[in-house]
């Protein structure tokens, strides 16, 4: 399963929240010049993405693929302070580019991918959360919030 977790890591958020901003803003990698507040929002989406991935493993006993999902529902690490914390952690990565760059293709892609994670985890994730734990989902859903706040 470890080698599960590690690959669905590189290939889910390495496409979303590296590869396609990259790709973006390919012609202008050379000449950029490095804003720390970019930088500051990308590392700490780094970090929250990898500690998601870590308490995903450890604790649900699963990876953030859809084909190996948790097998225990996670409400631990920064999962008490947020229900979608990896989400918010790409969030962090794709603003960070977006600053680095100071790019408007970056910002709108960043907006994409958000609204795109709020309806899968409205349609999608919620829904299944609610069928595979039920009560304890019910509790873990009325003391923590979908976001942030």
């Amino acid at each position: 399963m470890l080698w599960r977790a590690l690959f669905a890591f590189l290939v889910l958020p390495g496409i979303v929240a590296f590869a396609v901003p990259l790709a973006l803003v390919a012609e202008r990698l050379n000449t950029f010049s490095p804003r720390p507040p970019g930088l500051l929002s990308l590392f700490a989406g780094v970090i929250v993405l990898m500690w998601c991935t870590v308490v995903f493993y450890v604790s649900g006993r699963g990876t953030l693929a859809p084909w190996s999902p948790p097998q225990k529902l996670v409400a631990v690490g920064p999962y008490r302070f947020s229900r979608n914390p990896m989400y918010v952690g790409v969030t962090l990565i794709l603003s960070g580019w977006a600053v680095l760059f100071w790019s408007l293709t970056l910002m709108v892609y960043c907006a994409l991918v958000l609204l795109a994670f709020h309806i899968r985890v409205i349609v999608g994730e919620e829904p299944w959360l609610q069928r595979t734990f039920g009560a304890d989902w019910e509790s873990y859903r009325a003391r923590v919030p979908r976001w942030l706040f």
